[in-house]
């Protein structure tokens, strides 16, 4: 059954290649993109696969299981109109200028038309060499592609702004690793993940120019992106247009929109990370979405027990500057790093300082929605629900308690009954930890909040028809736990991709009760506590 796409290629065919074909690494200048061709594994065999994204894509699901389609999305087979390429860009990461970063183990097959007329990008990752891979082999491992094909699907089923995931390809290689950084690297099976978005444009792409001082080619860089992927933003207007000598002259006012549109779209996507207790791991400039998309799945984690300063990466171990409570801070002060990148071609700035002044008013708003929802209230109270909130996160830090489950059940205490106290607290008490950390005091304190929490659902006549179906759709029941990842990839490194199958069914529905997954709705065992892939994890794939 043969594998067939409309491509248009606009990335490769509107903006300026590199000159230089020879695919070794080194500085690439002048350029947006190097053309690259995928390098070829031994034995390909496709062990998941979306049927949604295949579906879109206009696949036939029958066709996922052939030989081709392994081929096709390990990189060994090139389809017509497929112009593979790796993209320029730079970065600043843990807070640091780090130069040419680029596409160092990611290849774009092209980019396609949809089902639904929409544009949508084909990369690779783990695909081999690029000119940006640097001192690395541009490859990717069985545990690392697990995650990362899992978790593309889990945030989009729970409504967070993402990239999705095609494919799971076994790539027949062995690949070496040394996944604790400790002088220990061992063979680990290859992978390949077939990634798909609109754009993988990032704010790198920006500041690679700027950084260069390649203004012309950095004004057609936001021209494209501006032009492609927020075309509601000119309709009929002049965008831009050539003057005299060849140079793009832009309309500052749109471009000043566009940013104000990234400004929005980032706060957006953070907060909806902060409800669902995701922590992305290593926000860097190169890895932030131009179209406020979470993007590149690398150490990333779910919060277990409630804890702003946790961090999944070992290498913020010691800074935390990514950790859970960091997030929209650092998403801020990506975003200006974004605004300096394009000031330059800018006659003026103020409208760029407004919209990130703007930014924090939004998430700070957007966040106090977010967690009146989250607790059942249709809108935010700031006189009630503020102390509220304040109120119960100082609670959730005061012990090991796990937010999801917390959340989840404190959605099933009816506003109907009267309870006693003990009955009351038994109705959340599952999230909680560690059982010896309950004292009577702890307990008295969590049970008065619970009883502030009720008399403000009545102080604000809240419905219970109306908050529990509210509640139900702002709490998954089930998301994509690190240990639950790792069983998953533990059985998958031992031939076994079952539990890689069934995880896939279970984050289609999060917020359903799904009683064939009500083992998934537990705290994390103590044996993940500190196992490697459990709790924190390298940047190393």
């Amino acid at each position: 059954m043969k594998i067939a796409f409309e491509f248009n290629n606009r990335f490769f065919n509107q903006l300026p290649q590199d000159k230089e074909e020879l695919n070794h690494p080194r500085q690439v200048y002048n350029a947006c993109y190097s053309k690259v061709l995928p390098t070829r594994v031994r034995a390909p065999k496709t062990i998941a696969v979306s049927q949604e994204i295949a579906e879109q894509l206009g696949i036939d699901f029958k066709a996922t299981v052939s030989s081709e389609f392994a081929e096709v999305f390990s990189g060994n087979q090139l389809i017509d109109g497929m112009q593979p390429f790796a993209m320029c860009y730079g970065g600043h990461q843990f807070g640091n200028w780090a130069g040419q970063l680029g596409d160092g183990r990611a290849i774009n097959l092209g980019e396609v038309i949809d089902k639904n007329g929409d544009n949508q990008t084909l990369q690779l990752k783990g695909a081999g060499l690029t000119p940006y891979s640097r001192t690395a082999d541009g490859l990717a491992v069985l545990r690392s592609s697990v995650r990362e094909f899992l978790c593309s699907e889990a945030m989009f089923h729970l409504g967070v702004p993402t990239t999705r995931a095609l494919s799971l390809v076994l790539s027949g290689e062995q690949v070496m690793r040394d996944m604790f950084y400790d002088g220990n690297p061992a063979y680990e099976p290859g992978a390949i993940v077939c990634r798909v978005s609109p754009s993988f444009i990032r704010f790198g792409n920006f500041q690679i120019f700027t950084a260069r001082k390649d203004f012309d080619n950095l004004k057609r860089l936001i021209a494209f992106c501006i032009r492609n992927d927020f075309p509601y933003l000119i309709e009929n207007k002049n965008f831009n247009e050539w003057d005299e000598q060849e140079n793009i002259v832009l309309d500052q006012e749109i471009v000043e929109q566009w940013f104000d549109e990234v400004c929005q779209r980032t706060a957006k996507l953070v907060v909806e990370w902060m409800r669902v207790g995701f922590v992305h791991g290593v926000m860097n400039t190169d890895n932030m979405s131009i179209l406020g998309l979470t993007i590149d799945y690398g150490p990333y984690g779910w919060l277990e027990n409630y804890d702003p300063n946790w961090t999944p990466n070992t290498t913020d171990a010691q800074g935390r500057r990514y950790c859970f409570g960091n997030q929209p801070q650092v998403a801020h002060w990506n975003l200006y790093q974004l605004a300096n990148a394009i000031a330059p071609v800018l006659d003026r700035t103020e409208a760029l300082e407004a919209s990130l002044d703007k930014y924090a008013d939004e998430y700070n708003q957007q966040s106090m929605n977010m967690y009146a929802r989250k607790l059942g209230f249709n809108h935010f109270d700031k006189e009630i629900n503020q102390p509220l909130i304040q109120e119960l996160f100082e609670l959730l830090q005061s012990t090991e308690i796990d937010m999801t489950i917390f959340f989840r059940n404190l959605g099933n205490i009816s506003t109907t009954e009267s309870y006693h106290d003990v009955t009351l607290f038994e109705k959340v008490r599952d999230a909680y930890y560690l059982e010896d950390a309950l004292s009577h005091e702890l307990i008295t304190k969590h049970t008065q909040w619970l009883r502030g929490y009720l008399k403000a659902l009545s102080d604000m006549r809240v419905e219970p028809e109306d908050r529990e179906p509210l509640m139900s759709r702002m709490n998954p029941k089930y998301v994509l736990r690190n240990y639950l990842a790792q069983i998953a990839i533990d059985k998958a490194t031992a031939g076994d991709y079952s539990e890689i199958e069934r995880l896939q069914k279970m984050i289609k529905n999060p917020y359903d009760e799904q009683p064939e997954f009500e083992q998934y709705f537990a705290k994390r065992p103590d044996w993940a506590r500190h196992k490697a892939g459990c709790s924190m994890l390298s940047c190393s794939s």
